[in-house]
């Protein structure tokens, strides 16, 4: 202030004064807001955003900006009248991107309890102020950044190719790591759903006899930002459900149009979830990212008999599309012509080798296990790594017929021809490296393929012991596969995981290419403040819970309660949007985690986009999990409070 000049001096100083009483800011690293009415002696106030994988970012809140919040604030007095829940303000960046505006946050006010309204006066502010300064920051950087077509800022290739741990993963004792092939060692492009789509919407002209027109209408129109993973299709009605980890359908969509709450309660009797008999019948799982194209089908489907006034039923309507899917699988057409120009399909992997060779050298042995024919996985990873790819698996494994695999202890290994692609008929008593076997199952594999025992007990894993035959058993009967000293890495959970964690104890990790894109989204400054903004929206609403008290609530009460409830649920919307489909994030349905990401927690040690994400870590690398509560009441744990640290690894004498 001394330093200034005099006006400036003076505005300084009133503006030093006049600030705590109007409003007191204080964002604590758990990102908990409280207002306060105790003085203040600085000029200047700080809201610190804590995003959870970017660094840490301050919005100064100079006291300039706070008298222009003022300002605004006495605008909206003289317009009090105007029924307007948000103001939206477009800018230069928006209008280019095609991000979600920035948002001025008008809140509701009571008619009667001032204590209310003088929290919603101060909040106004903060949310003023917030996006004020963030408008500013964002302009500064349109002139010095580069943006993608998407308006998506890559801040942090490393965070978007982090592994995550859901529980601790030593590496250093993991002996044996089995690999899935689809969408896990290779990834497809859109170009492959698009190719299914056409194909089975082909099979319900041709085989199930739908309307010939449909081929004009639906060719080529598979559209990738309608669907997820993760949702489910109800036999019943035909709808598309994104299911929360309470299996509550947080959002329903018929065809192309999104159903009402009131026709979810309806149908389901009053609740939005369907009792666990019912749902095992009624609901189809679409987890799997080639059920990517089955979902859209019958969706367009569903909507091309609505928009054409065909009367048709959505029981038979889902059968036939699910069919019709399965027999493009089935057939291998989609097989041909993938293997005939993996160029075309394939997304680009250049470090797969030197993640498989790292996990190599570090002494692992090396499991392929996948449900695909030989003659396809052969074209692909010779696309992928070279001709040579099957020196560097210890065993091959095709047509695996997961999940069967995992249970079906009576199926034989058989040879498989490199050559002529022909099964052979002899007995298999010793997976032979180089070679290639179909068929099969765990036990067999255990029984068949020789693990060193040093290697097992130099791992941490001293209940093996050495069988008669040379083959390496635990004294509770199972074989050296029984164990989470095997990692199996794929990306269906219950073709490929669930099994594998529940039967067999094996550490398991899912690949989930959405990952790095829903990741440089949620990395996006519009993203973070309007998560920011939802936070703070609800500790609004449980602040003025607390002023209103323990009596029963009036009518005002509730009206103002609703309107909170409404602009949270607002912005929810538009920060879906930004996902860039209709479902939203797959991790998330609606406000709750979806049934997929509990899945994730429930059934996989780790998650991470790619199989390349590894080749940041050692082979000996320990995982430990971001989170280890379960219930919110819980204390944030610090670093060292882990999961599944054993003790009794660590010999130490205690002087």
């Amino acid at each position: 202030i001394f330093l200034m000049r005099p006006s400036e001096s003076l505005f300084a100083a009133v503006a030093a004064a006049l600030w705590p009483f109007f409003v007191g800011i204080f964002v604590s690293s758990l990102n908990v807001v409280a207002f306060s009415s105790s003085p203040k002696s600085s000029s200047d106030a700080s809201i610190r955003l804590f995003p959870r994988r970017v660094k840490r970012r301050t919005f100064s809140l100079p006291s300039r900006s706070v008298a222009s919040s003022f300002a605004l604030y006495a605008d909206r007095q003289r317009t009090a009248g105007e029924e307007k829940d948000l103001a939206y303000v477009f800018d230069e960046r928006n209008s280019k991107t095609n991000a979600i505006p920035m948002v001025a946050v008008r809140l509701p006010r009571h008619p009667t309890n001032e204590e209310v309204n003088r929290l919603m006066e101060r909040s106004e502010l903060v949310f003023d102020t917030l996006h004020r300064q963030h408008r500013e920051d964002v302009d500064d950087d349109w002139a010095k950044e580069d943006f993608d077509v998407k308006g998506i800022r890559i801040e942090n290739c490393q965070e978007r190719d982090s592994v995550f741990a859901n529980s601790y993963v030593d590496l250093g004792r993991v002996t044996v790591v089995g690999f899935d092939y689809d969408y896990t060692l290779v990834t497809y492009n859109d170009d492959l759903l698009s190719l299914i789509y056409d194909m089975a919407l082909q099979r319900l002209v041709d085989n199930c006899q739908y309307p010939i027109e449909m081929l004009s209408d639906l060719k080529g129109k598979f559209d990738p930002n309608f669907s997820i993973r993760g949702l489910a299709v109800d036999r019943e009605t035909g709808w598309i459900c994104h299911l929360s980890y309470t299996h509550k359908t947080a959002v329903a969509w018929e065809g192309r149009e999104k159903v009402s709450i009131d026709q979810i309660l309806k149908e389901y009797g009053g609740k939005r979830a369907l009792r666990p008999s019912t749902r095992r019948k009624r609901l189809k799982p679409l987890n799997d990212l080639f059920s990517m194209a089955e979902c859209c089908l019958m969706a367009d489907t569903v909507q091309w008999f609505k928009d054409n006034g065909i009367p048709f039923f959505p029981r038979a309507v889902v059968t036939d599309v699910l069919n019709s899917i399965g027999g493009a699988h089935i057939s291998g057409d989609f097989h041909r012509i993938v293997a005939g120009n993996p160029e075309k399909y394939f997304v680009p992997q250049p470090y797969l080798k030197d993640v498989l060779d790292s996990l190599k050298n570090s002494g692992k042995k090396l499991i392929f296990v996948s449900n695909s024919p030989f003659w396809y996985v052969d074209a692909g990873m010779k696309h992928a790594i070279g001709p040579n790819w099957r020196e560097t698996w210890d065993a091959v494994i095709v047509s695996a017929g997961k999940p069967n695999f995992y249970t079906d202890d009576g199926r034989p290994f058989r040879e498989v021809s490199s050559v002529t692609g022909r099964i052979k008929f002899k007995k298999i008593d010793k997976l032979i490296k180089g070679e290639v076997y179909c068929d099969g199952s765990i036990k067999e594999l255990t029984r068949c393929l020789s693990i060193d025992q040093e290697a097992v007990l130099a791992n941490g894993d001293d209940s093996a012991s050495s069988s008669d035959d040379g083959l390496q058993t635990y004294h509770a009967g199972g074989g050296v596969l029984i164990s989470p000293n095997v990692l199996y890495i794929g990306d269906s959970l219950f073709a490929d995981l669930v099994d594998a964690k529940r039967e067999f104890g094996w550490t398991t990790a899912i690949v989930c290419p959405e990952l790095s894109r829903e990741l440089a989204i949620q990395n996006d400054e519009d993203y973070l403040l309007a998560e920011q903004t939802m936070k703070l929206l609800l500790q609004v609403l449980r602040r003025s819970q607390a002023i209103l008290g323990y009596e029963r609530r009036s009518l005002e009460d509730n009206r103002v309660l609703d309107g909170l409830e409404r602009r949270v649920s607002e912005i929810r919307d538009r920060q879906n949007k930004m996902l860039g489909n209709t479902f939203g994030s797959i991790f998330r349905a609606r406000y709750q985690p979806s049934l997929f990401a509990s899945s994730i927690r429930r059934y996989c040690d780790m998650y991470m986009s790619s199989v390349e994400c590894l080749r940041h870590y050692s082979p000996e690398h320990r995982f430990y999990p971001q989170d280890a509560r379960l219930l919110g009441h819980e204390p944030i744990l610090n670093d060292a409070e882990c999961w599944d640290i054993d003790d009794t690894s660590w010999d130490m004498d205690v002087q």
